[in-house]
């Protein structure tokens, strides 16, 4: 099957045009051998290549690319699937920015296409190649959040209590999970993670409630996370709950029993954020905004947890305005390499800087991950790099440090 890839790279090392001729040629020669067509660009710096061919040739040929030590933060822009090649029957084609008029560059490139398919002005990879003519490559981390830089170093400080039997019996237990915003050495809060009485994983737990029985289960539940809560938590730290939306609209007075098992808890109202669960669907919209605003009301705060993983609605942001938003660990996973998932994150990071919502990252795993995301501007993160779920408690908590510095952290 026809596949179009487009990446961006970084140089990582001097490059004379010797060498620059000398690459484009042995590339040309691979490629045509290959029967993979395509346009290479050069800044100087940054790197901008269209590889279209064969998906079975194109995949390994990008993976040898990617592993290219001459490279560093190649990007995936684009892969997609076409009836028919750009470039005709060119191996490869370099044309470098530097010495080139980039004002008609971009005819010039379009008039290399077949015949029968020049007037395309509209064509989705011309517009990724005008665009990095004009303005370059997309979405840098910055110099002062470059993995290479930085370390990961532990507080040596955690926290345990002691299960005990809630009024609701022993029907599950929870993990605790900082929210850290890592520049600062701060916990922002610690979400409560469901676990059976055993400490197994949701999941299973679940597969044990039956569908009749699981909203108030649900409501039921958060019973014992605040109880936990309120005994480990200092007063000026915030504990976030996951409800599922049916919870709040599906059992009568669910506000009502979250502010009282709230208040059980020794909690005030300010120190608890509900986290609505994005991967259910919500069929009564009317009714789960009724009890939205009774949480408002009731001084709770409102998060929209795996935003992006599932019934994602624009809608829904027009119609509240959370506190927070909790990116899904789908977003998250090896963004530093993929423009699609950066091009969705920079919007959200814009859309929440201009409505004053928090931004979360969750389940950050990799310091490049991590990077990349501070360099765009998120500051609040969540996961294993930084603190993994800790069962009845609150585990040790990783904090990045500037290589060669002393710094006091966490």
């Amino acid at each position: 099957m026809l596949t179009t890839l487009i990446y961006q790279s970084q140089l990582s090392a001097e490059c004379s045009d010797n060498d620059l001729r000398i690459l484009s040629h042995v590339a040309c020669e691979k490629n045509i051998s290959m029967q993979v067509t395509g346009i290479l660009l050069f800044n100087g710096t940054e790197f901008f290549q269209v590889l279209e061919g064969e998906e079975h040739d194109v995949e390994p040929l990008f993976r040898h690319i990617c592993d290219d030590l001459r490279h560093t933060e190649v990007v995936e822009l684009m892969r997609d699937y076409s009836a028919y090649r750009r470039f005709g029957d060119t191996g490869m084609t370099l044309f470098d920015l530097r010495k080139v008029d980039t004002k008609a560059l971009v005819d010039e490139i379009r008039h290399m296409n077949q015949a029968q398919y020049r007037d395309l002005p509209d064509d989705r990879v011309f517009r990724f190649i005008k665009r990095f003519i004009n303005q370059g490559g997309w979405y840098r981390s910055s110099e002062n959040f470059k993995p290479s830089q930085w370390k990961m170093a532990s507080n040596n400080y955690s926290r345990q209590i002691t299960p005990q039997i809630s009024e609701q019996g022993n029907i599950c237990t929870f993990a605790f999970q900082p929210i850290v915003e890592p520049i600062t050495g701060h916990i922002s809060s610690f979400e409560a993670l469901i676990r059976s009485p055993e400490g197994k994983s949701p999941e299973e737990l679940f597969a044990s409630i039956s569908s009749e029985s699981l909203y108030t289960f649900d409501l039921e539940s958060k019973a014992i996370a605040l109880q936990q809560a309120g005994r480990m938590l200092r007063t000026d730290e915030k504990i976030s709950i996951n409800l599922f939306p049916g919870s709040l609209y599906s059992v009568p007075g669910s506000v009502a029993l979250l502010s009282e098992q709230i208040r059980q808890a020794n909690l005030r109202p300010d120190q608890v954020i509900i986290e609505v669960l994005e991967t259910e669907l919500i069929i009564r919209m009317n009714d789960f905004h009724h009890s939205l605003k009774e949480i408002r009301a009731a001084g709770i705060g409102i998060a929209i947890d795996d935003f992006g993983s599932g019934y994602s609605r624009l809608s829904l942001l027009s119609k509240f305005q959370p506190d927070k938003i909790k990116l899904d660990r789908a977003l998250i996973v090896d963004i530093h390499k993929n423009g699609i998932k950066q091009a969705m994150i920079a919007a959200m990071v814009k859309y929440c800087e201009d409505m004053g919502i928090k931004l979360v990252a969750e389940g950050v795993e990799k310091k490049e991950e991590w990077c990349w995301l501070q360099s765009i501007g998120v500051r609040l993160f969540q996961g294993y790099l930084f603190s993994r779920p800790c069962l009845n408690g609150i585990g040790e908590v990783y904090w990045p440090v500037r290589i060669g510095e002393d710094q006091n952290i966490g």
